[in-house]
């Protein structure tokens, strides 16, 4: 496969993955909401892990630090402004209006940060991963090995141990553990061979969570549903949308261009459908939710000035 056409397909799954973290946070009860929460966050993480190359531990650790955590930090300045003046326009109490004091639950973020910012624990737990990640990789290398297996086993137990004890998860740092395990699939993922035989435990693990005989996942939360099945579940579901992805990549393109533009719906999408729930319906609020960030991503990186503080 040539490389235009792999990063096709990962823009591809991109656009899927951001597709169903909207619906779930539209729709949020139900079975579409039980669907999506199946598998709709591991995607991103083992995505990013069957991406992952060893790279200089501190270089990359450096570049993560700037390059995610800087428009992190600039679209939650943003949204705290226009928390602060929609909501007074509106007669409603801002969400941060106790000042100093609110500072320090906006620098704590995750758990800390509900309504309009509730996405917000996502990036900063994916840069840490990814760093984590990356410092193992370069010293352990290929991820089929046994010290590999060793790690993931202890993170899955640190993972599901730390979740029965607490919620409190500043930066989204609480579902590290399970991140890396993740990235790791991914890896593993990246080194296997698609084969017919393939289908067959995929398919009934993917359909097992989709159909919600297995609890769902909420990876904010540290809540993993039902030990190994729900995450099994959520892996299989991640796999079989990377091979339609695949697949359908040569007429993907309106996906594709959804999944360039997924970091910017990740950081304003709940914003618009925290707003604008008391006005509209549930199709009217994932339409908006989904399209208007993707035309702000457009003026975005057209606009040098922008693109350096946002991409």
């Amino acid at each position: 496969m040539q490389d235009r056409d792999r990063l096709e397909w990962v823009d591809v799954a991109r656009g899927v993955g951001i597709i169903a973290v909207v619906a779930g946070h539209v729709w949020t009860t139900g079975a579409l909401r039980e669907a999506v929460y199946s598998f709709h966050m591991p995607l991103f993480f083992i995505l990013s892990g069957y991406l992952s190359r060893p790279q200089p531990p501190l270089q990359f650790t450096l570049r993560q630090l700037s390059g995610q955590m800087r428009p992190y930090a600039a679209f939650l300045a943003v949204l705290v402004l226009a928390d602060q003046i929609i909501e007074t326009a509106r007669g409603k109490v801002p969400i941060f209006h106790n000042w100093p004091q609110d500072i320090l639950p906006i620098l704590l973020g995750g758990t800390w940060l509900r309504g309009p910012f509730t996405i917000f624990w996502f990036v900063p737990c994916l840069t840490m991963s990814r760093i984590l990640f990356n410092c193992l990789l370069v010293r352990w290398g290929d991820p089929l090995g046994r010290r590999w297996f060793h790690a993931a086993m202890a993170c899955l137990v640190l993972a599901y141990c730390i979740g029965g004890v607490t919620r409190d998860s500043p930066l989204g740092l609480l579902t590290v553990p399970m991140a890396v395990v993740l990235l790791w699939a991914g890896a593993v993922w990246r080194r296997i061979k698609w084969g017919n035989w393939i289908w067959l435990p995929l398919v009934p693990l993917s359909l097992c969570g989709l159909a919600h005989l297995f609890p769902a996942l909420n990876m904010k939360a540290a809540d993993y549903g039902w030990p190994l099945l729900s995450l099994a579940s959520a892996i299989a579901t991640s796999l079989l949308l990377f091979r339609f992805s695949q697949l359908s990549a040569p007429v993907g393109a309106p996906l594709a261009a959804l999944g360039r533009a997924s970091l910017v719906i990740m950081y304003l999408h709940v914003a618009f459908i925290h707003y604008l729930t008391p006005y509209l319906g549930k199709m009217w609020l994932a339409l908006i939710a989904l399209f208007v960030p993707f035309l702000l991503w457009q003026v975005i990186r057209r606009c040098p000035p922008a693109r350096r503080i946002f991409l």
